[in-house]
């Protein structure tokens, strides 16, 4: 399947299908129903109001990095656009089934450090993926983008096409999130991720970074990006590429990696595996029951001191 045959149509479509309803809540999550009683003694009515709820997952970290595990529910506060919410509903999700798409860099740019990202995302597959449980798929982009390998349980099967994947032409990273989230995750369910290996510099895409942020928090995707730019770890001297990359990650909820070379790739592999497996899961019903197709922001902080929580910055409400 090639997705690069359809980008034009699909990209042309896009302010279409942004503005079209999109639901980020549960959908099974019963109305809330207020009665009302009339004073001039007519027959009381019922005001449904939609209240669904909102997920979010989120993972906290200390001051040095490592993963905290021990939060309660009554630890933490969390805010929608600045206003407190409750938490109905709290968790810690060390075993949810994940939905993958790796995406895969194959520009020429990156030529020199392609055998090391081979060799790391096959590692990272056989470590993460679960047959019967998580599930994952493979995405090239250059100058075209190529789904080379649909859903699978198997990471021999994913192994077998990220061997067979060979660097081409131009870049087009931004469209190739887009459609990754639009096509294949936004209709999944579970923890669903995007695997992200490039040096991020985009020359060729027609979606901007705002509109693949967009579909990717429509979708509740979260990005975990790997640089395979030679200038190490992100600094104030990083390129304007690896902080794209920043920005994509911490947007959605996840992650950038900025391993110093290309050796230390399976190390920010196996980062993004262990950090998977110990998040925290949480949902509300937000007191804005206004459909209309806002963007509201989510901020989520614990009580203990100098702790980091990583998590989507928000998300749209429904409209009417």
């Amino acid at each position: 399947m090639m997705f690069g045959s359809r980008l034009k149509l699909i990209t042309g479509f896009a302010v279409l299908l942004m503005s079209l309803p999109f639901f980020v809540f549960s959908q099974n999550t019963p109305s809330q129903v207020l009665d009302t009683k009339i004073d001039d003694g007519e027959k009381a009515k019922n005001l449904v109001v939609n209240v669904e709820l909102v997920n979010v997952l989120f993972t906290v970290t200390d001051r040095k990095g490592k993963l905290v595990t021990d939060l309660t529910q009554k630890e933490l506060r969390l805010y929608e656009d600045n206003r407190l919410q409750s938490i109905t509903n709290f968790s810690r999700e060390t075993d949810l089934p994940l939905t993958i798409a790796l995406l895969i860099d194959t520009s020429t740019s990156i030529r020199d450090r392609f055998k090391f990202e081979q060799e790391a995302a096959i590692d990272f597959l056989y470590r993460t993926i679960r047959p019967r449980k998580d599930k994952g798929l493979l995405i090239t982009f250059d100058s075209a983008i190529e789904l080379v390998q649909d859903y699978t349980d198997n990471p021999e099967t994913l192994a077998k096409a990220i061997r067979q994947v060979r660097p081409g032409g131009g870049t087009k990273m931004l469209d190739a999130i887009y459609l990754a989230c639009q096509e294949k995750l936004k209709s999944e369910t579970g923890r669903k991720l995007i695997i992200l290996i490039s040096d991020g510099d985009d020359n060729l895409s027609l979606e901007t970074v705002h509109s693949t942020l967009e579909m990717a928090q429509r979708s509740d995707v979260g990005i975990f990006a790997i640089s395979t730019n030679s200038s190490g770890f992100f600094g104030l001297t990083a390129p304007k590429a690896d902080k794209l990359l920043k920005r994509l990650s911490e947007e959605t909820g996840g992650r950038a990696f900025f391993p110093f070379k290309a050796e230390d790739l399976s190390q920010s592999f196996q980062d993004i595996a262990a950090e998977l497996r110990s998040q925290y899961s949480l949902a509300y019903r937000s007191s804005n029951v206004n459909r209309d197709g806002t963007f509201r922001a989510i901020k989520i902080e614990p009580e203990r001191k100098n702790l980091k929580v990583k998590s989507r910055k928000g998300y749209y409400a429904p409209r009417s």
